[in-house]
């Protein structure tokens, strides 16, 4: 029983995770670099 609850609560977590990772990448937010172009030189885009 504590690995279901153990496995639901990491499968959560990851579930939040791939979601932010989404709605960055809608909002034109790069994973490498942050949507900070400057910081990375302009390559972004």
């Amino acid at each position: 029983m504590g690995t279901l609850i153990v496995g639901l609560i990491v499968l959560g977590a990851v579930a939040l995770a791939v979601k932010s990772m989404i709605r960055d990448k809608k909002n034109g937010k790069s994973v490498q670099c942050g949507g900070d172009c400057g910081h990375c030189g302009g390559h972004c885009h």
